[in-house]
């Protein structure tokens, strides 16, 4: 086994995930015509896609430490695919909403990604490779935005599904042909009920925040949904800590520093894509409008692709750093270089230069946090909740970025101005949220500030079984 290949692959196959995050974005204006749908109708393309990468988050990394991380890996990578050929298929709305729910299925690559790592990767590589595999999330979203644009604005529309569905067959025979099975398996029968629980609570609490704004919080529906997901929460984790083999351990998972990493990544979630919301929309919003650009949103991408590509870079930064004052520091100063990105942002904002410059300085801080959180979270877990903790820390990211979306969403329709008759966000909407994204990373700043100072390696549990190592496994000590 060759580190270095292991590495490539698996964040190769979370930069082809992430991807999904922002490949719909250039065709959303003209959905419904190619659809033949409302507008309303046609953005169940995306809402689809974060409900079903809620719900399979957790449980395929539970499903992962019981059956196999590398099995779960593959099966995720094949329903992305069939999910890929769906959407290349797609004429209408329904099946395109069917092709992009089983394309959030496949969420979970990137946490079974960073749980295969601990597994089968030398101790001095496994910093390095897990700040890398974890800020793939930031990264194929960011990259996916001009490439997908260039290849809408180029080509059919079906074709950026081809290539999706051609990246993720790519990465799941690289993944069977050359990452290796640890064999470390924690067996046990899977928590049906606690899977069902969890899921509609998700399913509840984030279709009440991505539509709440649609709906009208005031309708009294969003604030229906929200307390019934609160409901259910209770009733779930009455039961998870009553069950002998839970979904989610509560007690691994109230740890502190489990908990409170947990909590940062949710305020890193919401910072990050408050930014991926604001600069592309000023970058396309008319001149007319006295603070817009007049842009395509080919050049949008172009603009956030640095963000990206600094965010990757800045991931053996991260794991040198973590390495010498601890991966609590990295995720500080991460948050410190993201809260200094958005006060750029608010200061820079007359120049397309300008705001490259801001949305990469947020970038690199990121970069940095990101790199930081799967050291936290595998310090302070047994090797046996890898996989289900990681899952539950990508989730957490997932509820701070739908929460951005929607509070975004509210303040940019709240507040209007009218150019040429027509009613575009003002100037005032996007400064208030890029401010709302520079406090979230000030929040970030401050609960990491409450992690402890050193990190302790938890013991594998006793009733953790180990698989026969299969040969490619058996190569890790060559």
């Amino acid at each position: 086994m060759r580190p270095n290949v292991v590495v490539s692959v698996l964040a190769f196959g979370g930069i082809i995930v992430s991807l999904m995050q922002t490949l719909v974005i250039p065709l959303v204006p003209v959905l419904p015509g190619l659809l033949g749908a409302t507008p309303g109708d046609t953005a169940w393309a995306i809402t689809a896609t974060l409900l079903t990468a809620a719900v399979a988050t957790p449980t395929v990394g539970r499903l992962g430490d019981m059956y196999g991380k590398r099995r779960m890996l593959l099966f995720s990578l094949a329903v992305l695919v069939v999910g890929s050929v769906f959407c290349a298929l797609a004429t209408s709305l329904v099946p395109m909403v069917i092709g992009r729910a089983l394309q959030g299925l496949a969420a979970g690559v990137i946490p079974l990604g960073i749980s295969i790592m601990r597994d089968v990767l030398p101790p001095e590589r496994l910093g390095g490779a897990t700040a890398l595999m974890s800020a793939s999330l930031g990264v194929g979203g960011a990259l996916g935005l001009p490439s997908s644009a260039f290849i809408a604005q180029k080509a059919d529309w079906h074709t950026l599904f081809w290539v999706a569905a051609a990246l993720a067959a790519t990465a799941a025979v690289l993944v069977r042909t050359l990452i290796p099975d640890s064999g470390f398996r924690t067996g046990g029968r899977f928590d049906l009920l606690g899977s069902v629980g969890l899921s509609i609570a998700l399913f509840l609490l984030l279709l009440a925040i991505s539509k709440g704004s649609e709906w009208g919080w005031g309708s009294g529906v969003p604030g229906a949904m929200l307390a019934a997901a609160a409901v259910v929460l209770l009733v779930w984790g009455w039961w998870e800590l009553r069950t002998p083999r839970p979904l989610v351990d509560l007690r691994v998972s109230a740890r502190r520093q489990v908990l409170l990493t947990n909590a940062a990544s949710l305020a890193f979630g919401f910072s990050m894509f408050a930014m991926s919301l604001v600069i592309p929309q000023l970058l396309q919003m008319p001149e007319a409008t006295g603070y817009g650009f007049g842009r395509t949103i080919l050049v949008a991408g172009l603009v956030m692709a640095p963000n990206g590509l600094v965010m990757m870079a800045m991931s053996p930064v991260s794991a040198r750093l973590s390495r010498a004052m601890g991966p609590k520091t990295t995720m500080m100063v991460g948050a410190l270089l993201v809260a200094l990105g958005y006060g750029l942002s608010l200061l820079l904002m007359s120049a397309v230069w300008q705001l490259m410059i801001a949305s990469t300085v947020i970038g690199a801080g990121v970069g940095l946090a990101y790199g930081a959180m799967p050291s936290l979270v595998m310090a302070a877990v047994p090797r046996s909740e890898t996989a289900a903790a990681n899952s539950l820390n990508t989730l957490m990211r997932s509820i701070g970025t739908s929460t951005a979306s929607a509070v975004a969403g509210m303040f940019l329709a709240g507040m209007t101005m009218s150019v040429g008759g027509e009613v575009l966000p003002a100037r005032s909407a996007f400064t208030l949220v890029l401010g709302m994204g520079g406090l979230a990373a000030l929040a970030a700043f401050a609960i990491a500030a409450f992690l402890p100072t050193r990190r302790v390696a938890p013991t594998d549990p006793a009733g953790g079984e180990r698989a026969a190592p299969t040969g490619a496994a058996t190569a890790r000590s060559t």
